[in-house]
This record gives C-alpha cells, structure tokens and sequence, in this order.
C-alpha cells in the first residue's frame, strides 16, 4: 500500500510548497534525534524527511497524487532517507531550514569575467545614419606567461593543506537543535582545494593582467542617447584565464547647434522679417542631407510649423525615416526711422488697421498694436 505522505506531514493534499515545508520544520524541530533520543521519535523523523523529499518534488508528488509511491521500487531514500553518504539528504534539508552551508566539494579556479562599460560621443550625423569607430579600451586579458595558470613556468598547483583539497571546512556549532555541523569555504585556497606554492611573476597568480587594445564596433543608423551596443566576449578575462565577459559601448550623442531630438524627428527654428512673412519667401536650411529649399507661403503665422517628411533620422528598427519640423518666428522691427515709419502708417490706413486698440473689440487692435502683440509674444 502506498504511503501516505500527506497524513505523515499532517497536510491537506492541495496544500502549497510554503505549507508543506512549514509543517516539516516543525516536525523537525520536535522531533530531530539531537532534540529528541526517543527511538520513536527517531522513526517518525525519519518518516517525516522522506514525506517531505517526495511532496517537495513536483514530479514525485504527481505520482502520489496519481496512487502510485516514487520511492516504492527502491528509488532515491527508499531504504535510506537520510542518503547514503553520512545523512546527505537530510544535510541538504537542514541547511536551506537551518543556515547550514557547504560548498559541495571544490570549485574550479577559473571563472567567467565581468562585462565592463565604454562611453563613446557621437555626432547627431553620426547616429542618425551609422559609423564604424575603434575603440581603445583598457581591460583585463589572459596572461600570456601562465596562458592563465597563474603558476610560475614549469610549476604547478598543490594541495590545499588547509582542507585537503576538499575545498571547504567544517565546524560544529551548537544550537536549539543540539550541535550542528556546517561547512564553508576554506579560507586558504577560497575553496578551490589548491594553492599556487610559486605564482607567476607577470600576473601575480590571477592568470590575467591589464591592458590596453583596440576594439572595433559598428554604429547602427538611428540609435539614440543612452543606448547601449553589446560586443560580446569583449569584457574582461575571469580569474584564471576565464571566459570573458561582455563589453557594452554607451552612446552619448552629442548637441547639435541646429537640430534638436525628438525620437526620430528632428527640430529646428527660423527667424523671418514680419514682411518675408507677410508676402512670402524661400529660403535655404541645411539638412542633414545638404541645403533644402524651403517656401515660406504668403501671410506665414508666427510659430508655424514646416514639415519636411523623410528629412529626420533613419529608424532603428524597421525601413523609413522621421520628419524635419521647421518652426517659423516672426520677428517685429523694434525701430523704425521716418521714411519707414510713414511707410507703415500709410499700410495701416490702407487696411483699416490705423484705429486705436481702445474703439475695437476684444482681440481686434491696428497694425501697430498687433505688432506689438506679437513682439510682446501674445
């Protein structure tokens, strides 16, 4: 007959990972043959550790949910629960509940490098349609005496004399449970299980040292400000002559003494004398393509807008590019000598414009108020 593992840990069979492993911690505590010498005790402790490595498995659980037992043909802790190597399930259980902490036998010298970071300006030309740049960066490489050993020429690694090559230590500690043993890092060899007796004279044992190269990288049209372009394995070497790491290149782009950003579109401003403005004109902006001709139609409102499609940067991501957008200013001559000032006064009696702003309405006003609305930006 299967076993009931629910029953064991006291659960309901919908119960969640969070409540299964609350009511095995509690279990634990009462009944852990540290806490607890009774021989009863010690059984239903150890009924307790298999219930929970089963629920506790999502795979193992469905067969129990299904009828059926996982450990019932002699799977993992059938016959013994605790593992077959000094109680190594329940190790394993007691550390994540408990603080334990082992380090599973050595690690290996040589590990990944960091990604490391490069600023690089631009023009707004240059990132609305793409660049190639070399780049010099400083960054650690494999050390080319060891070839990322770390030892001196014809000298090798030796056994940890701390930890015996194990790569961690262990200590006894006491606590509500009774005496705990846990491990950690050795702190001679860092829990690698060897040390380096000669380490080489360039690198100092590291296996890498710093210098200074020449990346390559290729600017795509239309990035903007902040982004970053990923060169991979381009960072720093690992300890050890390790895989390195990512190198990111930030775009920083540049102010342009024309344009302004806004996405893809681009923006600028003119200045138009109130006459260009009123009888029209054409004038030349240069663009990030070459001079454009641009018309200015008869009787232009300040702060008019003149789209010019396609004349903006390159998308990024797609075909196709953004706008110009020319925002026109009328400027208001602040002085007027006699002939011009006569000249005006006679414009403004042709038009009807020459009334006091005091005899119109609301908005009305002669060409001179309206004038000087314009200039006072009403």
């Amino acid at each position: 007959m299967a076993t009931d593992y629910y029953g064991v840990l006291g659960v309901r069979r919908d119960a969640t990972g969070d409540e299964i492993k609350r009511a095995y911690r509690k279990l634990a505590r009462e009944l852990h043959p540290d806490v607890n010498p009774d021989p009863e005790a010690q059984d239903r402790f150890k009924e307790a550790t298999k219930a929970y490595e089963v629920l506790s498995d999502p795979e193992k659980r469905e067969i129990v949910d299904l009828g059926g037992d996982p450990l019932a043909s002699g799977g993992n802790g059938a016959g013994n629960p605790f593992g077959a190597a000094g109680f190594g399930g329940l190790g394993d259980i007691m550390d994540a509940f408990f603080g334990a902490s082992s380090a599973r036998g050595p690690r290996s010298r040589v590990r990944q490098g960091a990604d490391a970071l490069i600023r690089l300006d631009l023009e707004l030309a240059e990132t609305a349609f793409g660049v190639t740049r070399d780049l010099t960066v400083d960054t650690a490489v494999v050390c080319t005496t060891c070839s990322g050993a770390g030892t001196a020429p014809g000298t090798h690694p030796a056994t940890c004399d701390t930890c015996a090559g194990r790569g961690e230590v262990q200590s006894v500690q006491r606590s509500f449970l009774g005496q705990v043993m846990t491990s950690r890092a050795c702190p001679t060899c860092s829990g690698t299980g060897t040390v380096i007796p000669t380490p080489c004279g360039t690198c100092g044992g590291d296996g890498r040292v710093r210098a200074r190269r020449t990346v390559g990288v290729k600017v795509p049209a239309g990035v903007e400000d902040g982004m970053r372009i990923r060169l991979s394995g381009q960072g720093e070497v690992g300890p050890g002559g390790g895989p390195a790491g990512d190198l990111y290149v930030e775009i920083h782009e540049q102010p342009h003494d024309i344009f302004t950003r806004e996405g893809d579109d681009l923006h600028c401003h003119v200045s138009l004398p109130m006459t260009a403005a009123a009888l029209g004109t054409s004038l030349t902006l240069s663009t990030l393509d070459g001079d454009e001709q641009i018309e200015i139609r008869p009787g232009t409102q300040p702060d008019t807008v003149v789209a010019l499609r396609a004349r903006g940067v390159p998308h990024l991501r797609g075909v196709g590019r953004g706008d110009l957008h020319v925002h026109v200013q009328v400027t208001t001559p602040t002085r007027l000598d006699d002939e011009q000032e006569a000249l005006l006064r006679q414009l403004a009696t042709l038009r009807g414009e020459d009334l006091p702003v005091s005899t119109r309405g609301h908005g009305g006003g002669g060409l001179f108020s309206k004038m000087r609305d314009a200039f006072n930006g009403r």
